[in-house]
């Protein structure tokens, strides 16, 4: 098995045993070391009440990516939790999908630094809607 099949598999295993993502539909795009995306698309599981794209929703997917793209980098036998984040929404997210590339920035010894892009997509165009800092902490796996 090579080294990006593990960690494909890796976070695949673990993304299917997020209850939320689950239930809101989001699929995984693209896992590299150090950096993943993920999908979500439009359902009335994840719009407010005027049609678009709930804060909450962005802002687990945004959360998830971070955590899956320190994930990526973290050693074997280690998972990862949220310590903080900050988001930022720039656009309302209309569209039909939403996109979130997540990025290691820095990873320490326990302490991740990550950041995420938020892209709504509307006739096939990607715009940026919402950004996001995160700090997550290395802990040891329990299961």
């Amino acid at each position: 098995m090579s080294q990006s099949t593990a960690l494909y598999q890796r976070i695949e295993t673990s993304f299917l045993r997020q209850g939320l993502m689950q239930h809101l539909g989001a699929r995984i795009v693209r896992v590299q070391p150090g950096e993943v995306e993920f999908a979500l698309p439009l359902s009335d599981k994840v719009t407010q009440q005027q049609g678009a794209f709930h804060g909450g929703a962005l802002g687990a997917l945004a959360d998830i990516c971070c955590g899956y793209a320190a994930l990526s980098v973290a050693p074997e036998g280690m998972e990862v939790t949220t310590v903080e984040y900050k988001i930022n929404f720039v656009a309302a997210a209309l569209g039909t999908e939403v996109f979130c590339v997540g990025k290691v920035v820095k990873a320490g010894r326990t302490l991740t630094i990550t950041s995420a892009e938020l892209f709504d997509v509307k006739d096939g165009q990607r715009k940026l809607c919402g950004v996001m800092q995160a700090t997550l902490i290395a802990v040891a796996k329990k299961y």
